[in-house]
Parts: structure tokens; sequence; C-alpha cells
């Protein structure tokens, strides 16, 4: 795995084309319909009528200033005013009067009624006591006025408006619960165009194969000519397998970056919605846009959230929605109108759980392996992490590989954030080699602990422990020396540890994996020989070894007893049900044969560490002087190891390679030649290369 080689001068990634919402136009909106409010409100404020009393009515009337009489909502008197009366000094003084809007325009005078029948009576006498001309009918009306209407249906045209807003931001995307009615719709990001990703091939180290193969999908896309001319057709699918941090989504982003096709980029889980039948929707919906811009790529990271076997854990007659996800999915991969032009790549740590439909070719034609770097692979990750780094004359990126076995790219570009924090936080003007040994020691063991108070009889003890481990592998021939030991508590209960170099290979065989158990019962075995009780520090060491015994005795067939059999299940596919695939007394035959394998390699490990009893001795006393050794201190306190050769330390210090007899298995039966050996045959060995005492 490796990682982007950060630049300063780099420019911000573009981000994908996606509708952003535009609250601008809005507020226009808005705004316009405030104005024409307050334009009606004024305009009707201008034009109202003028409001007075019943008395002032009696007195217009009596003079025969009132020409119409009209009753309105049976609440409500409407006095029109004849042509003379209006131009009376007195009437057209309330008439004339000023408003918050301007000057009054009303023609007309109102006064309010208890009640409409009651008024007519009222109306009738007056017209009798008074000398006019000819009597006024008295008209009545129902007649709705502007904050009439407005008290009626203000409200519900409020909620017209405020709905009709509502949907207009969902529709667009923005806000919460935009996707209400695009649900269904792809959330796959487009790269294309000026979005293009900035990350090549070039930005990738430590996985020169699986770029090979992808290289190749990026260059059949650009130059299909050269492949079709021999009648080949271009892959349908790709599957990135590797643990996190090997490289995966990395990958992905440098053939985003390097083909000149739009990428749509995506996760598993983006399929996945509390609604039936929307993640076969936006599987649907997603090829289809791709079709539209075919030739294209699209990249699902993590596919096994939608991805993983349809026999597993469904409930009988029960509907499963990732099942109907993953079926749509098989369907537009390879179905019945499939059309090319679109290449899928997906990547996922956890390729047991997909299902075998996914995995046949015409789907996914390929299946790349990204697996963690070997120790060339990360010396070339050091080197791009620690480019943009101001580093002192004693940083060498191939020792830092060396003290990093086991590490993925992530983790390596961590180890180098760290190192330039440490540094910093010490006022330092460059990062040197401490630096980086600080920041390991932290990723490996987590804090240290200044603070931890640890009694000179416990120092004492984990002392003789971890030097128990450091002659166990000095002196036995098919281990991996230390590269470090250390008795600084770091993490959580970590009293110390012990970091080895293990070799790059695939194949052990038994005397490899005996004296690796006799290296991890060092510790155990030292603090018996030299204190004569034991204690809780060799709890990982336990772990560890009795994973390795079971693991020769049920997986690997490396048992007499047993023989030749294995109760691995490699496929994952559980076909033996809920009980064991073996009886109790096989059961108990295995418990007997792992105590055995165990007790015999601690018998073995104590009685060189009683042979070695000098350099145990030594090593111990150097340890509780500097807390820290590394290899070359054991090269000078113990000289070096009796077997010859280069360690596999030394050897990749001095730039020569062992790879090649390091895992050389020898044939019991010659002439019965070798059997064919896959990956996917044999469960990965547990090896790990940092071992700590930890106690109970």
């Amino acid at each position: 795995m490796s990682d982007t080689t950060p630049n300063p001068n780099k420019k911000k990634k573009s981000q994908p084309n996606t509708p952003t919402p535009r609250p601008g136009v809005q507020l226009w909106v808005l705004a316009g319909l405030l104005v024409f409010l307050l334009a009606m409100i004024s305009f009707s404020s201008l034009n109202s009528p003028v409001k007075i009393d019943q008395q002032q009515f009696e007195q217009m009337l009596a003079v025969g200033d009132v020409s119409k009489v009209t009753v309105l909502n049976n609440n409500l008197v409407e006095v029109g005013l004849t042509r003379a009366g209006a131009e009376k000094p007195a009437n057209k003084t309330l008439l004339l009067r000023r408003t918050p809007f301007g000057v009054s325009n009303a023609t007309v005078f109102t006064f309010p009624v208890v009640n409409g029948e009651v008024f007519k009576k009222d109306f009738d006498l007056m017209q009798a006591n008074v000398s006019a001309p000819k009597r006024l009918p008295l008209n009545i009306e129902s007649r709705d006025s502007l904050e009439d209407i407005m008290s009626k249906y203000g409200f519900f045209l409020l909620l017209i408006v405020g709905f009709w807003f509502l949907m207009r931001r969902m529709g667009s995307g923005g806000g919460p619960g935009g996707q209400i009615f695009s649900i269904g719709k792809s959330r796959a990001a487009l790269f294309e165009g000026g979005d293009k990703v900035k990350i090549t091939f070039k930005d990738v180290a430590g996985l020169e194969e699986a770029k090979e193969e992808v290289q190749e999908i990026v260059e059949f896309l650009k130059n299909p000519s050269k492949f079709t001319v021999l009648g080949g057709k271009i892959p349908k699918g790709a599957l990135l397998v590797g643990g996190p941090g090997t490289g995966k989504t990395l990958m992905a982003k440098a053939v985003a970056g390097e083909a000149d096709v739009p990428f749509f980029s995506l996760s598993g889980s983006d399929f996945v919605e509390m609604f039936v039948g929307v993640g076969a929707a936006r599987v649907r919906d997603l090829f289809k846009q791709a079709k539209a811009k075919a030739p294209c790529i699209i990249f699902i990271d993590e596919i096994d959230a939608v991805g993983r076997s349809r026999s597993r854990g469904n409930a009988p007659g029960g509907n499963d929605e990732r099942e109907n996800t993953l079926n749509s999915l098989l369907v537009e991969m390879d179905g019945f109108g499939t059309d090319s032009g679109v290449i899928i790549l997906a990547a996922t740590n956890r390729p047991d759980t997909l299902d075998s439909a996914l995995l046949r070719p015409g789907r996914f034609d390929r299946q790349i392996s990204i697996d963690k770097p070997d120790i060339n692979g990360r010396t070339q990750i050091f080197q791009v992490h620690l480019a943009p780094l101001t580093l002192g004359p004693d940083v060498d990126a191939k020792k830092l590989s060396a003290q990093t076995p086991g590490f993925a790219g992530a983790e390596i570009a961590n180890v180098c954030n760290e190192a330039a924090l440490i540094a910093a936080r010490k006022d330092k003007k460059m990062i040197t080699n401490q630096d980086f040994t600080d920041a390991i020691d932290r990723v490996i063991g987590g804090l240290e602990k200044k603070n931890k108070i640890i009694s000179p009889g416990e120092k004492r003890i984990v002392a003789y422990h971890e030097a128990g481990h450091a002659v166990a592998g000095w002196f036995l021939e098919h281990t991996d020396p230390l590269v470090k030991v250390s008795i600084v508590p770091r993490g959580v209960a970590a009293l110390g540890y012990a970091q080895y170099l293990p070799t790059e290979q695939f194949l052990y065989n038994v005397e490899q994996m005996t004296d690796e158990m006799c290296m991890a019962l060092g510790g155990r075995a030292a603090e018996e020989l030299v204190f004569g009780k034991i204690s809780t520090g060799a709890l990982s060491d336990l772990e560890r070894i009795t994973k390795m015994a079971y693991s020769m005795v049920t997986m690997y067939g490396m048992n007499r007893k047993l023989g030749n059999v294995s109760f691995y299940d490699s496929k994952g596919q559980n076909e033996y049900g809920f009980s064991k695939p073996y009886s109790e007394a096989t059961a108990q035959l295995i418990d007997e044969e792992v105590r055995n394998i165990i007790e015999q390699a601690y018998v073995r490990t104590k009685e060189l560490l009683t042979e070695r009893r000098h350099e145990l001795e030594v090593i111990a006393k150097e340890l509780l002087d500097k807390e820290v050794l590394l290899q070359e201190d054991l090269t000078r306190l113990v000289g070096e190891r009796p077997f010859g050769g280069q360690t596999t330390y030394q050897a990749h210090m001095a730039g020569t390679d062992r790879s090649e007899t390091a895992s050389e298995l020898h044939d019991e039966h010659p002439g019965s030649g070798a059997a064919a050996v896959t990956s996917n045959d044999l469960p990965p060995l547990n090896l790990p290369g940092v071992d700590a005492a930890t106690p109970a």
C-alpha cells in the first residue's frame, strides 16, 4: 500500500458535479411577496372608509348630506355622501384625514352597529323625525374586505406557499430531507472534466503487481484497439481485495486520475435505506447514468455491505432487502440486457463473505490482491511519505522499513506523521531517527507511561522476561532474531515488548513453527529459571502459542497421531452445521496433543536458557541499565549468531536477499514431487512481529 505524496502547492481537489441549492433566488421571491403585501396594505388603507360614530351620522342625515346607507355584514353601516355634502368643510376635513401611508382618498364613512335589524328600526325613526326631501332606502349587503379575506384565507395561503418552497428545496436536494423525492436516485459522485482526481499511479508505491493489473484496464479504455485487434475483450470488473489500510481505495483514486473517462464513486452502504426497494432502484439508476456516459468506470467501496452471500442468516420466507439489491446488481453487471463500456471496480477486506455469483467471471473477471507490503515495499512507501518532510541526515528509509514489520501503508503514513509531531513538540528544526523510533514505539506499543510507577522487583521480572525472548530468538536456528527489546511501559497494560523482523514467506514447516513457539515461551521459561516462579506477564505469549499449536493439529495436519487431517473450512460455508466435525474422543486427543506440543517446546526452551544462562544475565542487566536494546547491541553483548549467514534485518540493510533459502521446505520423501499450493488453500498464519509482556 502507499499513499499520496503531500504537496503544499497542490490545488484543492475539485468536488463532484452535484446540484447546489441557490438560496438567493428564494430570497428574491420572498422579498417580492413582501413588497406586494405592503403595497396592498398601503392601497387598502388609503382607500378605506373613514370611521365615524352614529351621532355624526344622524347629524349628516338631518342636514341632507347622506345619499346612500348600506348595512354590511349585519354589523357595519356604510354611509355615502352627496356631492354637496362631500364639499362641506367639516365633512371634507374628515375625508382628507392623513394616514401612515399618506392622505386618505376615501369618499364614504362607516360606523359599527350591534345588529342590522335593530339599526333598521332606528333608521326608520331617524327619517320620520327629519324633514328630508325624500326618504332614503336602507340597503343590506354581505361584503368581504381585504382584512376579512386575509383573516379567512391567509393561513391557508401561507401553508400553500410554505409547502411550495419546501417542495422546491426537497426536489433540489438541499436541506434536511432533501432526498425524499429522489430517494431512488443514485448517490454516486461523478468525476469528469475539471473534477478529475489528481492522484496518479506515480503516487502509489509498494503495489507494483496490483498496479500492473489495474493499469491494463486503464490502457484498454485509452487504447482499446490494441487489444481488440487480437480478439480480446475488455474486463467487465475487477475486485480489489486486501486488509484495512493496504491501499485499495488509493488504487481506485489512481485509476480515476489516470483514466480519461467518467468515474462514478460510491460506497456499498449508499445502496442501503430504510425503505423497501430503494437499494435496487439506486442500482438501476446508477447503471442508467453510467451507460449514458459509457465508456466509464464505477467504483464501489466496501462492496460487502450489499454483496454478502445470499445463503447466510436469512429467515425462511422472509424478505431481505439486501438480497434484492444484490440481485439487481448481479443483473446490471452481467444480465440479459447488459451493455458494454461500463467497468466495475470494487474493494473489500472480506472476500470470504461475498456471494459466489458476484465473484464469477463476467462480473468480476479479476481479483487483485493488495496485501500488506513486504520489506522492500515498505521502503518504497517510506520514501513517498518522507519526501515532503524535513529530515535529519541519520534518517534511512531502509532502516525504518526493517523496524516496521507487518505495517500497512496507512500505518506507515501514521508513523511519519507521528515523527513530525514529536519533533515539533521538541522544537526541533528537522526530524531525526530518534523521532521515528519514538513514533514506531508509540504506534506499536502505545503511549509511553512516564509516570507509571513500577517497583524494582517488577522491572527486574520484565527485564528477564524480555531477555528470555532475546536469547531464545538468537540461539534458535529457525527463528528471526529480535530487532528491538524494550522494558519501557507503554499503552494500557504492556510493561515491555520485543520486536523482530520475520522472514517474508508464506509456507512454514514444523521446525520453524516449533522454534517460533520456543521463542514465545522464552519469557516465561526465563522467569521460572531465574526467580523460581512465574507471573502473568506471559499472557500474549500463551495466547499466541496456543493458536499456533491448535493450527498445527487441526488445520495443517502436522501431528502424527491425528495424521493428515484438517478441520479447517476455507470456504466459510459451515458444511458441518452446528456440531464439530469430529467426535468427543478426537476432541480430547486434539487437546492432549496440543498440550504435548506446548510442553515439549517449554522443556526445550528451559534447557536452552539453562545452557545460555550467562547470555541471559548479560542481556537482562543491560536492559535494566538502558531499557532499550537493538540488534546491534545483542551482537555486541553475546556475539554473532552461531548459524552463520545474515539475519533478515542485516540482509535488508546490506541490500542482499535471503528469501530463496529462508522459506525452503525439505521433502521427507524424495521423488514424491511437490504439490501445488494456492493462497486460498491455507489460512493466514498469524506470526506477528511484536511480543508484549502484559500483566493480567
